[in-house]
């Protein structure tokens, strides 16, 4: 029976050049789907100090693998340039608003295909002149920026009789992990380089839904020959997603030289593409349908023993507006009526306050009870209740908050999805204190019980997108 499951999991035939191969069914592999797949192009290359020459590169490149018809390209980190000293790699960095970023969204809107930008050197504030970050950006088809990620892993090492670098020196540090993007191809986790050697940011952006990981890379000579296939094949195994791994190559001055080996790597952990060396493009086929495969027939996810060792927390913000509505329970909340969200939670603003400052805060996903949230659903809303809790304590001037749930029909919940209330307190709020759990049990009934459902009794859209939008500057 094992071994007639092993045989059963799809085969994949790649060319040298990353072209998908008809597969020989008398070798036992699954016919197919039909359903045309989208198609990534993975780009290799060997940065200089010229920036011209690097775009010239990185343009013939994205024009060869639409041409052989990628919807999504992946530069390598560092395809703007690599500098031949810190203090020149430095001097040379540019905001996003710069030409750099704007001659790349030009052109993605001119070939109607997503880049991945895999490593930008993005001018840092004012008061960091000696270092850049590390930016890792996506654009659309349109031009539009649609996420950006600074590198949060920096790469300190010290390799006797070999590599020594220390990226902190010159490089400041993300504080976040961007939530998966939607994209033609499925939903991209964003990493960079380094990143790769810490499982945790792999797991962390599977959980909140990657089907893709990437990660652009420079890696060095002598652990790319050491790590790189392994950890990419690891990270592929072990959340069963695809990974994406653009990279550059080859000498870059006489103090530093990079690996290569631009890769791709599917759910099941096979290298499906890979270029050759030097400059170069693969193209891959990206089958979500076997990702999901993959998944049900080992649903390694369901089998984590998070009683044991607990779950992964991701202390991240997410895009409040990259929808229009939100669902709570058998209500909807407008996107302007959100004014934090996080990977799993949002908090919003209720149109029927208690207390000036009264809002509430529930998990993304609908979930109609308390028990059935995920151990990474709860973990995540007690997180966001404790942010936003802090925050509008000191926004009201109070000292203390109530913080409440009513769960379950007898508790007196009416909105069938779990929420949490969160009032900022101040003495005399009310006669008595307990007072204030009466009047969270009928602010939103009528006299008989019933849920109120009179418009004329709730603050306006207006209104609450107006505190919303005030909310939101508190937590930039």
């Amino acid at each position: 029976m094992i071994k007639q499951f092993w045989q059963t999991i799809f085969t994949r035939h790649i060319s040298s050049k990353g072209i998908p191969k008809k597969l020989n069914m008398s070798e036992g592999a699954h016919t197919l789907s039909k359903t045309v797949k989208p198609l990534v192009g993975v780009c290799q290359m060997t940065s200089g100090p010229n920036k011209e020459e690097n775009f010239t590169v990185c343009n013939t490149l994205i024009e060869r693998a639409k041409t052989r018809g990628a919807e999504m390209v992946f530069l390598p980190e560092c395809f703007d340039y690599v500098g031949e000293s810190r203090e020149q790699s430095v001097a040379m960095a540019e905001t996003i608003e710069g030409t750099t970023v704007s001659r790349y969204r030009e052109l993605a809107s001119k070939l109607k295909l997503w880049l991945s930008l895999g490593g930008l050197h993005e001018k840092g504030p004012t008061e960091e002149s000696t270092r850049v970050r590390n930016t890792h950006l996506l654009i659309d088809s349109h031009g539009n920026i649609a996420a950006k990620y600074c590198k949060t892993h920096l790469f300190d090492v010290d390799i006797k009789d070999g590599v020594k670098l220390k990226e902190t020196d010159f490089t400041i540090p993300g504080t976040e992990i961007v939530p998966p993007v939607t994209t033609p191809i499925g939903k991209l986790g964003l990493a960079t380089c380094y990143d790769l050697r810490f499982p945790e940011m792999s797991v962390a952006l599977t959980q909140q839904g990657a089907e893709i990981l990437t990660f652009p890379s420079a890696f060095t000579q002598t652990t790319g020959l050491a790590h790189w296939e392994v950890l990419l094949r690891s990270r592929a195994i072990e959340n069963q997603c695809y990974v994406i791994a653009a990279a550059q190559t080859g000498r870059h001055h006489a103090k530093r030289t990079s690996y290569g080996h631009a890769m791709v790597v599917d759910p099941w952990g096979s290298v499906v593409a890979q270029c050759h060396e030097g400059t170069d493009i693969c193209v891959a086929e990206i089958d979500l349908e076997f990702l999901q495969k993959v998944r049900m027939e080992m649903p390694v996810q369901l089998h984590r023993r998070h009683d044991l060792y607990g779950h992964i927390h991701v202390k991240s913000k997410g895009i409040i507006d990259d929808r229009d509505t939100y669902t709570f329970g058998q209500h909807t909340v407008k996107s302007s009526c959100v004014f934090y969200k996080s990977a799993l939670t949002i908090g919003f603003v209720n149109r029927k306050p208690v207390l000036p400052g009264h809002v509430l805060v529930s998990p993304i996903r609908m979930a109609e009870r308390m028990s059935d949230l995920t151990p990474a659903e709860t973990s995540d809303l007690f997180q966001v209740v404790q942010t936003i809790s802090e925050v509008l304590e000191k926004e009201h001037h109070s000292t203390s908050a109530t913080i409440a749930i009513q769960d379950g029909q007898d508790a007196g919940q009416t909105v069938k999805h779990a929420h949490v209330h969160i009032l900022p307190r101040k003495p005399g709020d009310f006669a008595k204190n307990d007072d204030v759990y009466e009047k969270l049990e009928k602010h939103d009934k009528t006299p008989d019980g019933a849920e109120l459902t009179d418009p004329s009794k709730w603050q306006t859209d207006e209104d609450m997108a107006k505190e919303a939008a005030k909310l939101r500057t508190l937590f930039l």
